[in-house]
């Protein structure tokens, strides 16, 4: 842990493993991953279909445990802890934004974000209001604290899953396809968001297959077969906000057309 303290890691993991066993056949997910993250990172993860992407990030996210390998989790050794121990560091530490947003149909914006509070059982009603309120303000959906996802754009839904990821202050935001199910404008608007939590030194973890999404970030781990096959460090991340100012909105592109 020597290296990773003086590099300010905030992930350590070294030499994980994990293998599948459906029935007779295993299937060698992780090989053998060293990656170290340091604090206020903002990473992409790359690779084909098969090449450990979603079990790498699993583990990462306290959802699963490796078979072998040590992972450190803001100093925590977290690969051998228990599944109840696990939530645990799940609800503090881990902030998660998923491609298919995950919100409760019927439950309006604010009670979607809240949810992370209830399971936590921290601070009072006001402390939890303003948690909400900032979140809210941080994506950009202050009026729409009403209306359930059924009202709200596939944008403003994804807007509410990163708002209910950072409602909790976590150490560390997973955001899986973020941008996967929406236009290129809106996508470029979402990775705005995270582009701006980053600045504010939130650490953060993407997994895409789209490389122009990737070059968004700092630095991009490609793995295939369960290994890490390349990093690529990114001098000059593509900034959103300069992108979308150049961008024809989906109006703008609507009334052309008529």
């Amino acid at each position: 842990m020597e290296d990773c303290k003086e590099n300010n890691c905030i992930i350590d993991i070294t030499d994980i493993t994990k293998t599948y066993r459906l029935g007779k056949i295993e299937v060698r997910a992780l090989r053998g991953i060293d990656l170290k993250i340091r604090k206020g990172e903002f990473i992409s993860i790359m690779g084909p279909s098969g090449s450990g992407k979603s079990t790498l990030m699993n583990i990462i996210g306290c959802l699963d445990t490796p078979d072998g390998g040590s992972y450190f989790l803001d100093n925590t050794d977290v690969s051998q802890l228990k599944d109840s121990n696990l939530a645990d560091i799940r609800n503090k530490k881990i902030g998660f934004v998923f491609q298919t947003f995950n919100l409760l149909s019927r439950s309006n914006t604010i009670s979607n974000i809240e949810l992370p509070l209830i399971y936590s059982k921290r601070g009072s009603e006001k402390t939890r209001k303003a948690k909400i309120y900032e979140s809210l303000k941080a994506v950009g959906l202050i009026g729409w604290e009403k209306h359930k996802p059924s009202e709200l754009s596939g944008g403003q839904r994804q807007r509410v899953a990163i708002a209910r990821a950072l409602v909790n202050d976590p150490a560390i935001i997973l955001a899986d396809e973020p941008t996967g199910n929406l236009d290129s404008v809106t996508g470029e608007e979402i990775m705005s968001i995270f582009q701006n939590l980053n600045r504010n030194g939130k650490t953060i973890l993407l997994v895409t297959h789209e490389l122009d999404i990737a070059r968004h970030t700092n630095r991009i781990i490609y793995l295939r077969d369960g290994l890490i096959s390349n990093e690529e460090s990114i001098e000059n991340p593509i900034n959103a906000d300069q992108m979308l100012a150049t961008m024809p909105k989906l109006e703008d592109k609507v009334s052309k057309s008529i």
